[in-house]
């Protein structure tokens, strides 16, 4: 497995990550505007894109899935409450292939995606744990956590999520890669994140 760090796309600079498997698919995590450096990172890795795996429904995060699943025939995962939710910006009928499986357990090529649901900055948001990565989206952030200010939003849902991520039994090494700025670790997170511990301000 290679995981490769595709950053500061349009329009929000968002974070998203492109796994390789040893056995040449590409696993997208999140897609912004910008299918042709996904498609560019692909050919560079003579993989082929088969799974794109979405943490929520808003426009930085899925900009490039029409595209790229035009351009490739990918399966694309997502929440149905996002998929389809008329507080966002929803996707196109037939974008969004599969809802997550009922086990929230997703396993491709010998890899094995834990999938949390984590609403708060939207109703369908997710959290994905593969191995030592948690791939977070905008649910927790570096010494932060996402907006829950826009409609779907909920602060309480979101301290719920937290709260969740806190105690999963994951160790402190695990590696935090958020939808936006810098990486963290799970542990730094449990330490300093003042919105882990229920450091909310009223």
């Amino acid at each position: 497995m290679k995981i490769q760090h595709i950053h500061g796309l349009p329009p929000l600079y968002t974070n998203t990550f492109l796994i390789t498997t040893d056995a040449g698919h590409g696993i997208l995590i999140d897609a912004a505007a910008a299918p042709e450096a996904y498609l560019d990172a692909l050919k560079a890795e003579n993989a082929t894109l088969t799974h794109i795996l979405l943490t929520h429904g808003h426009y930085d995060h899925v900009g490039a899935v029409a595209a790229l699943k035009q351009a490739t025939g990918c399966t694309v995962y997502m929440d149905p409450v996002d998929a389809a939710g008329t507080q966002l910006l929803p996707l196109k009928s037939g974008q969004v292939d599969k809802n997550w499986p009922a086990n929230n357990e997703l396993n491709i090529d010998g890899l094995t995606f834990k999938i949390y649901h984590t609403p708060g900055h939207t109703q369908g948001s997710v959290v994905l744990n593969c191995g030592n990565l948690l791939f977070s989206g905008d649910t927790l952030f570096a010494g932060s956590c996402g907006r829950t200010d826009m409609p779907g939003g909920s602060m309480r849902q979101m301290q719920e999520s937290l709260s969740l991520l806190a105690n999963l039994p994951l160790g402190d090494d695990t590696q935090v890669l958020p939808g936006h700025e810098s990486f963290s670790t799970l542990g730094q997170e449990r330490r300093t994140n003042p919105y882990m511990d229920g450091g909310w301000a009223y």
